[in-house]
């Protein structure tokens, strides 16, 4: 299952205002993740979009750098760090991750990071008890 098809994606426009206007977010840099869970029919437990400013990278390429070693590192690890946690839940995860650092990394460091983001989530939505 280490495919990102595009029912994982996030892209209602409704879903994307009620995911940041009432959404939980974090800083776990270079990521600012921004998570809802929304109840809604879903094939996939996660819908993710991945934001890279036009302000701060403003040249295509990088802002696609980014945003294909971000999309691989998700598809590699949304499987085990967070797929496995969220079978039970009836509800589906809204994710926003936005590239908020400074300068563009390596792809071992987005995927540690990613790793982390992912923990974090799940973390927090055990201590709620969602």
């Amino acid at each position: 299952m280490n495919k990102f098809y595009k029912e994982e994606r996030l892209c209602s426009k409704k879903s994307l205002d009620l995911l940041f206007k009432k959404g939980s977010s974090f800083l776990l840099y270079p990521y600012r993740a921004t998570f809802l869970f929304d109840a809604q029919p879903h094939r996939y437990p996660a819908q993710v979009v991945i934001n890279v400013a036009k302000k701060r990278y403003k040249h295509a390429v990088d802002r696609n750098l980014i945003k294909r070693r971000t999309r691989e590192a998700y598809r590699l690890q949304k499987q085990v760090f967070l797929y496995e946690h969220l079978v039970d839940k009836s509800e589906l995860l809204l994710l926003s991750l936005q590239y908020v650092g400074k300068e563009i990394h390596p792809y071992t460091f987005l995927e540690k990071r990613l790793k982390q983001v992912f923990v974090k989530i799940v973390g927090q939505i055990n201590n709620e008890g969602h």
